[in-house]
């Protein structure tokens, strides 16, 4: 037995995860393998060729490393689960008129639960991924710190991870850059690994076309919402849509609308099937209200506290100063932002520790 622990590592077959088992495995932890079978893209109807992490290929490409340095590796199928609580809120928030994040969802709710419970299940202490992030811990409580890669950080994803889950997670990468781990990997004769690319898409929509998997797994959608109104600020009709739920914040292509200017979704409005158009300014909003607060730094999000404020992954952030309203979190920015999405991720930074995050409810004027 480890002087250092046994820890359950979440390997996916890419680089980032198996570097991870690597690097715990020199360091001398003994590693137990596991990689999570999340979807089956066969089943979505969808024109790509399944990749990613849950290909079996990249099961394989796990297994043999596994095999390699001679720890054992399980496969766990969690499509259940991760369906029935990721993709229905994926298509239940798009049908709300609101843009979902499921890569934090899945993250927060379905990834770490199962892996905690399949490391108590295999006596691990602890568990490990592949993500850019490094764990800091202040009064007794655990928190996220931006990585040294601000280029693959991956902070803003892992905001809604509770106190027990960051008490037994291990982020080896966090204080390496890419290069750097491409190199290591490289190094130790993993030179295929070494070159191998990577997936932006959402894992169950990976030929990016999510309108095309609303539309195959909600029987008979596009002839309900086609039709619905285009209208300008002040609410007059200036076109037809294709529905509600193909439309996204701050969108300016695939309009299929001429106009003079370039014009942009400013509100999407599902009770009437109504999708409002302005100029890029129209989209700027003070600030906004966000639910389903997870503090992580301090025992609560504190009232004046002035943070950067994030409200998407490529999002560089704004000077904010924040309201403690009880279950929820009033953000005031300190200047104007464009494309305040409801549904999307908020997080708080103070320098590059993540305070806390939330679900943006609703913006502000």
């Amino acid at each position: 037995m480890s002087k250092l622990g046994r820890v359950l590592v979440a390997m996916s077959g890419g680089i980032d995860s198996t570097m991870t088992a690597v690097l715990l495995h020199e360091q001398g932890y003994e590693v137990v393998g596991i990689t999570m079978k999340t979807w089956d893209y066969a089943n979505s109807g969808g024109s790509k060729k399944e990749t990613g992490c849950c290909s079996l290929d990249s099961i394989n490409d796990a297994r043999e490393v596994a095999v390699g340095l001679g720890f054992h590796h399980f496969i766990v199928d969690i499509r259940e689960d991760f369906g029935d609580y990721v993709i229905n809120n994926f298509v239940d928030e798009y049908l709300s008129g609101r843009t979902p994040n499921p890569c934090v969802l899945c993250n927060t709710h379905i990834k770490w639960s199962s892996l905690l419970k399949r490391a108590d299940q295999l006596g691990c202490e602890f568990i490990a991924t592949g993500h850019y992030a490094i764990m800091n811990e202040l009064d007794g409580r655990k928190y996220i710190t931006k990585a040294k890669d601000l280029h693959k950080d991956q902070s803003y994803v892992l905001w809604g991870l509770s106190q027990e889950c960051m008490h037994r997670t291990i982020f080896p990468l966090g204080n390496y850059t890419k290069p750097e781990v491409r190199q290591m990997a490289y190094d130790r004769g993993y030179t295929e690994l070494s070159k191998k690319g990577e997936s932006y898409e959402i894992c169950f929509v990976p030929d990016n076309d999510y309108r095309g998997f609303l539309k195959r797994r909600v029987e008979g959608l596009e002839e309900r919402v086609d039709g619905g109104n285009f209208v300008d600020i002040q609410g007059e009709v200036i076109g037809q849509h294709k529905g509600y739920p193909f439309y996204t914040i701050g969108q300016r292509k695939g309009l299929n609308v001429a106009f003079g200017t370039p014009k942009y979704v400013t509100e999407i409005r599902p009770e009437t099937n109504t999708v409002v158009l302005g100029d890029m300014d129209d989209l700027l909003r003070n600030g906004l209200i966000a639910g389903k607060i997870n503090s992580m730094k301090y025992p609560e999000i504190p009232t004046g506290i002035e943070t950067i404020t994030q409200i998407r992954y490529n999002d560089p952030g704004t000077l904010a100063k924040l309201k403690n309203l009880g279950e929820n979190v009033e953000v005031e920015f300190m200047a104007n932002v464009r494309g305040v999405a409801p549904g999307q991720s908020v997080v708080f930074y103070e320098g590059d520790d993540v305070i806390g995050g939330g679900i943006i409810m609703s913006s502000l004027v």
